[in-house]
This record gives structure tokens, C-alpha cells and sequence, in this order.
């Protein structure tokens, strides 16, 4: 805080000073005590100067006995699978209450590098919603599938004095960490030895446990969002981290780690979306979504609000925010009650910025150029090929598992006919293509899929975490090439295909991965995509959603990549065919 803008808070907190703004009649959510406090919050332009029985103001909002919650915070999460940029991505999220997210721009990083990153920074200056970043630290995530760009330790390091950079995003490359390989081991050091609030290093660890997950703490992770069950949480939380309980759209985690937060160990927990889809924004919501969620579910609503604000505040040392409390950034929201969560006001550096789900004032575009994340799918979806030659012996089949976003590895009888391993609709085994997007060598990966539901056509897309290549899946070749060729039409996005035309489409020219249209927008075309996967067969909530972590390399148990079959349990290359001579 600048020396006159706290002078003026003092004067204020003091009685010496009108507030700039009064919310008079409030009950106060304590986050720091547990107590609901009836009483006025004064403000001082975009601080809290003082609790207590209103005095001199120069504005007024009376709340009416509504309770007052600090504003929340995403602790972890991707704006791309929004499909849309920051400012309609906060035109979404801020009137639900979210007035600070910390965004892993790992998506547009993977696609366009630094250039990337540098955009999504400016995208967001100056929103009512702030946004807090962590660097992406696995550019490419692994060397087992091939990204747009690669991000090494000096290149982070040349970004780490950004605006709003906290540190390092999720570090997936867990062997890299745990047995300290040198390009690991460098991204490490460059932050975790910074100033607390700006050398923070996330974790991303599903399954790790025992000596690795001990060794994994001991590398400098603080945080994971990739907790499956409550046993998981509990190992975590014991050593050391923070554990943010993800609710996203195709990884719902949160009702199984509920029953790991007691009274004793609550303060590690907080609250993350990760991946959410435009649908799943605007019908079910954000943080408050989570928050309603975990109440429903038997979770103290108190609890519920200080995971949603101060807890996931003191995940990343924001030791400005997280609290309605004197000095603390005037982030604010006004709900019905803690049980429904019903979001009515929203304050964001004092300001109203959202009455009753809408928008309020004036939120200017940050000035922003496109140059360097348009123009990025580089394929001739006409030559691809999908032949899968027979072998003898048995087919790897990735599994889904319903609601989550790790896979099963399973071992499946092919269908042969003329020679070729084909998709087999009748028992849900359909063919699954991953081809490198980026004029980095063109390679495609092949495999099947089991569990997508696919009973005719072809899904395709763009978003495909994390290189983000195109990824095809469908019931024959010819299908696929068809939806292949119908995304690459679009400069990257989203499509469906029965009988080699598309059903519906939904064009990403920023990267292959956001819209320039507003989120509403975008989520028509979503919801026309979402109905045409069900006309084709597909049972699942987010087809394509499902779809698009296919090909993510470090979520167990067997992905797809452009480079063919990886085993994750064993971060390894496998082949498709059980009993291969590369086997």
C-alpha cells in the first residue's frame, strides 16, 4: 500500500475520516475465528480500514442483515478450458464471488511458449477479478509427446518478475523432482528459495505416496489438486501440503476427500476448479459451486467459506486478502445465506463490480495482441492416415473411468478385418488418433479407446491437455479424417461428424484452445457439440472434455500422446500390442 493511500486508511480506521464507502448492517463471516459478527465494514477506496458501528461516510450500501464472506479464490486453475480469455472469463467467475484466482497458464504455454504466457498476463491487467500466476513449470510436460514449445529453467526465470507471478505451476514431472534430474532440479531452484509470495512451486502428484511422496515434498511442492481419496489427502496434508479439493468438470474429486477434513487438520485444505467448461460455469458456477457442494455434503459451512478464502489465501502466502478484517484488500461478496451461497453482491478493490449475477460498471479490454497465439494448427488433415496393421495377440485399451480423468489400462481382443485393427462400436472400443498440431515433425499416435461411447462418427479437438495436438476418436478412418479435417478448417477447436460432415462445430482460433466470441456464446456452441456427441452415442457429461486428457501423459494409468502409448505408472512408451517385439 502506497504511504498516502495507508494514511487515508488510518484516518478512516481511526474515525478521523469518512469511509469511501460503508456497508452498514452486515453479518460479517470471521474467518479467522468462526464467528458471524453483526456489525459495519468501513472502507477505505480499496481496503478494509475498520470493523464496528458505522460512522461518517461518503457512500452507503446497507446489506440488510445479508451475511458478508471475503471475496473467494480459485487456488488452482486453467482460463483456457474456459475456451474463452480473461475478461469474459471474469465476466463469468466475478459475479459468483471470485475475486482472485491463481491461474496456471500452462495451456497457451504448451501451444505458443512464452509469447503465450505473456498474453494471457496482459489479457488479464486491470480486471476486477485478479489474477495471480504460477509459470508453467512442464513445457513440454514430458519428453514423451511433443508440445509447441519448451520452456527450460532460464526461460521461467526471465519471466518470474512479471506482474502478478507467484511462482511455479504444478510440477508434473515427479521422477524429474524426486530423483533431482537436472532440468527438474533447475526449475526448482530458480524459485523455491525466492521471497515467500513469489518462489511458490504447486504440486501434482495423483497417487504418489511413501518414500517418493516424501522426497517429492523434501523438492519444494506445497500444494496438490490431484488428490482421488480421502487416504490420499490425509498422506498429503501430514507432509506438509496444502491440499486444494478439485470439483472441475471431468475430475470430481470433491465429495471423496471430504470425510479426510476434520476439526484438527482443516486449515491444509482449500478449494480449486482446475478445468472447467463454459456449461458447467454459467450453470453450476465457480468456487461457490464448491462451496455449496461441500455444505450439501455435510461439510461445516463456516469451514466451507474459510477453505474458499483464507485458507486457499495462506496456500500462497497472500497475506493481503482472505478475510473481511482491517487491512485487508476490499474484496467482498454478499450471499443470501451460508447454505444456498446465493451470490448478490460482489465488491472487488471496493467497487461493486456484480449485483444479483450480473456484471455492474464498467470493465474496460486490457490491450492485448493476438499476432503471437493465432495461427497455430499447422496439419494436412487430408494425408492422415489411421491404419493400424493386425498383430498378433492382445490390444492396450485406455479405460475411462467415469468422472475422473485417470484412465485404466486394459488388455481387450481386436476386431480384424483385411489386415487392420479396427474400432469395435458393439463392444465400445472405438479407435483413438493423437497428431502433432505444431510443424514439429507430424507424428501420430494410435490407439483405443474404451468407455467413450461412441456408437457412430467421430469426435475431434485441439484441446488436448498437455501439448495440446489434435485428437481424434471415432468409429472409422474415414470418420476421422473427416473431423480432423473439419477442426484444422477452423484454425483449431472442437467438432462432431456423422457420415463425413460435421454435426456441429465450435472454432479456438486463439491457440486452438480459446474463442473470441463472449462465454455465452461459447457455450451454445458447447451445448450443440455436447448434444451431437449424444447423438452419436456418447453417454458421458463432457465428451469432450474426457477427450481431451486422453493424451495427458502424467495422469495414470495409460494415455496416448503423438508419439504413441504411454504407461504413466512407469512414465514409459508402451506398445499397442501386448507381446510386441518392443514389449
Amino acid at each position: 500500500m502506497e504511504r498516502e493511500a495507508l494514511l487515508h486508511t488510518l484516518a478512516v480506521a481511526r474515525g478521523d475520516a469518512p469511509a469511501d464507502l460503508l456497508l452498514r448492517n452486515a453479518r460479517v463471516v470471521n474467518v479467522f475465528t468462526g464467528e458471524v459478527q453483526e456489525t459495519d465494514v468501513a472502507l477505505a477506496g480499496g481496503t478494509i480500514a475498520a470493523l464496528g458501528p458505522g460512522g461518517a461516510a461518503q457512500a452507503t450500501d446497507d446489506l440488510g442483515g445479508r451475511y458478508l464472506v471475503p471475496g473467494l479464490i480459485d487456488s488452482h486453475v486453467h482460463i483456457e478450458s474456459s475456451m474463452v480469455g480473461p475478461l469474459p472469463f471474469a465476466r463469468a467467475v466475478v459475479p459468483r464471488g471470485v475475486t482472485t484466482i491463481v491461474a496456471d497458464p500452462h495451456e497457451i504455454a504448451n501451444v505458443c511458449g512464452a509469447a503465450g504466457i505473456r498474453y494471457m498476463i496482459a489479457a488479464s491487467e486491470g480486471l476486477p477479478l485478479e489474477v495471480l500466476v504460477n509459470l508453467p513449470s512442464c513445457v513440454p510436460a514430458t519428453p514423451l509427446g511433443t508440445a509447441g514449445a519448451a520452456l527450460e529453467a532460464a526461460d521461467l526465470a526471465a519471466l518470474r518478475d512479471l506482474p502478478r507471478v507467484l511462482g511455479l505451476a504444478e510440477f508434473m514431472n515427479v521422477p524429474g523432482a524426486v530423483l533431482g534430474h537436472e532440468g527438474p532440479l533447475a526449475k526448482l531452484l530458480a524459485f523455491r528459495d525466492r521471497p515467500f509470495g513469489r518462489g511458490h512451486v504447486d504440486g501434482h502428484a495423483p497417487g504418489v505416496d511413501g518414500a517418493w511422496l516424501q522426497a517429492y515434498a523434501a523438492a519444494g511442492p506445497s500444494t496438490d489438486h490431484e488428490c482421488l481419496t480421502a487416504a490420499e489427502a490425509t498422506a498429503k496434508a501430514r507432509a506438509g501440503f496444502f491440499v486444494l479439493v478439485r470439483e472441475a468438470t471431468a475430475a470430481r474429486n470433491l465429495r471423496d476427500l471430504l470425510p479426510a477434513i476434520t476439526p484438527a487438520n482443516a486449515a491444509r485444505f482449500a478449494f480449486a476448479t482446475d478445468d472447467r467448461h463454459p456449461a458447467d460455469l454459467l450453470d453450476e458456477g465457480s468456487i461457490d459451486h464448491l462451496v455449496r457442494l461441500a455444505v450439501a455434503n455435510g461439510l461445516d459451512p463456516i469451514l466451507a467459506v474459510r477453505m474458499a478464502t483464507l485458507h486457499a489465501a495462506e496456500a500462497f502466502g497472500l497475506r493481503d486478502r482472505g478475510a473481511v478484517a482491517p487491512g485487508r484488500r476490499a474484496d467482498l461478496a454478499v450471499v443470501d445465506t451460508l447454505e444456498s451461497f446465493r451470490v448478490l453482491r460482489v465488491y472487488a478493490g471496493g467497487r461493486l463490480v456484480a449485483r444479483d449475477g450480473a456484471p455492474q460498471g464498467d470493465w474496460p479490454a486490457p490491450a492485448t495482441d493476438e499476432a503471437a497465439v493465432r495461427g497455430s494448427v499447422r496439419v494436412d488433415a487430408g494425408t492422415l492416415s489411421f491404419w493400424i496393421p493386425a498383430e498378433d495377440g492382445r490390444l492396450r485399451v485406455i479405460g475411462l473411468v467415469p468422472d475422473q480423468i485417470v484412465t485404466e489400462a486394459r488388455l481387450l481382443e481386436p476386431r480384424i478385418e483385411g489386415g487392420e485393427a479396427m474400432a469395435d462400436p458393439e463392444r465400445d472400443l472405438i479407435k483413438l488418433a493423437v497428431v502433432e498440431r505444431h510443424g514439429r515433425g507430424g507424428h501420430v499416435g494410435l490407439g483405443f479407446v474404451q468407455g467413450l461411447g461412441l456408437r457412430r462418427g467421430a469426435l475431434a479437438g485441439t484441446v488436448a491437455h498437455d501439448c495440446h495436438n489434435l485428437v481424434v476418436a471415432g468409429v472409422d478412418d474415414g470418420e476421422m479424417r473427416a473431423a480432423a479435417r473439419a477442426v484444422t478448417a477452423m484454425g483449431g477447436g472442437l467438432a462432431a461428424v456423422r457420415d463425413g460432415e460435421p454435426l456441429a462445430a465450435l472454432p479456438l482460433p486463439i491457440g486452438g484452445l480459446m474463442s473470441d466470441r463472449p462465454l455465452a456464446e461459447v457455450r451454445a456452441g458447447m451445448d450443440a457439440l455436447l448434444a451431437a456427441a449424444r447423438a452419436l452415442g456418447s453417454p458421458l457429461h463432457d465428451p469432450f472434455m474426457q477427450l481431451g486428457f486422453l493424451a495427458l501423459e502424467v495422469i495414470p494409468a495409460l494415455k496416448l500422446t503423438d508419439r504413441g502409448l504411454v504407461d504413466v505408472t512407469r512414465f514409459a512408451p508402451v506398445p499397442l500390442w501386448e507381446g510386441s517385439a518392443e514389449d
